[in-house]
């Protein structure tokens, strides 16, 4: 077992400004007549979309895996648990922990209704969930009668409104190595945010869904020692 200190927690902040219509889908159990069939997750609470850490981690992940080579021919979670390995340093694996935990926590990205307001100033100080919620229907076409086959409503959240982006970044110290192969990991990370702002999110990407840009501030650097010795309130730069 490997020597494993924790020295530092890389924190990013920022938001996520929907570009074009966003979907990520929450399933139904049952599907009323003329009803929708393919919603958007929601708050069960207050009714407002939000974009789950699952999937940007998975798809960030994703995504990471393809520029690396790191990619199975059968669609499998890359899991080689090489010490090397940045995929498996930074997202976890399910073969070896002995390089320590999962380096990577994404939080679930909340509404952003302050700056969704100013960013869309059409909308009413106090405005609903649905005021940006779109229904977009797909079709599939006859391409010799030209007739839709099959139209399917789909939820999608319209253009502009603005999620809360919280991203975490363990540096571990391993067997004596100060941190510097989870920095180097670290920077690898905020290289793959600037690769999923051309790629997308949630479903029917290749159908103009999810596109997505990131405005983050610089990381803050927040130190655990400094924490337990009652140096810092968590909040250093």
């Amino acid at each position: 077992m490997s020597d494993i200190r924790l020295l530092e927690i890389k924190k990013l902040t920022g938001h996520i400004r929907v570009i074009t219509g966003l979907h990520i889908g929450a399933g139904r159990e049952s599907i009323e007549i003329g009803g929708m069939d393919n919603p958007i997750i929601k708050n069960p609470v207050t009714a407002e979309p939000y974009i789950p850490g699952s999937s940007l981690k998975g798809k960030l992940r994703s995504i990471l895996e393809v520029a690396t080579g790191n990619v199975s021919r059968d669609g499998s979670t890359h899991q080689c648990a090489r010490e090397d390995c940045f995929i498996c340093r930074a997202f976890g694996n399910t073969k070896d922990t002995q390089y320590g935990p999962t380096r990577i926590i994404m939080r679930d990205a909340a509404l952003n209704k302050a700056a969704t307001r100013e960013n869309l100033p059409l909308l009413d100080e106090d405005f609903s969930p649905m005021d940006i919620i779109e229904e977009k229907y797909e079709n599939t076409i006859n391409r010799i009668e030209g007739k839709a086959l099959n139209p399917r409503p789909q939820e999608r959240v319209v253009p502009g409104v603005i999620f809360s982006l919280e991203i975490l970044y363990k540096i571990f110290d391993v067997d004596g190595d100060g941190g510097a192969t989870d920095g180097e990991h670290f920077s690898q990370i905020r290289q793959g945010l600037h690769l999923l702002e051309l790629d997308y999110i949630g479903g029917n990407g290749s159908r103009g869904c999810g596109q997505i840009a990131l405005e983050m501030t610089e990381p803050q650097s927040i130190k655990p020692q400094d924490l337990l010795e009652g140096k810092s309130d968590g909040n250093a730069a």
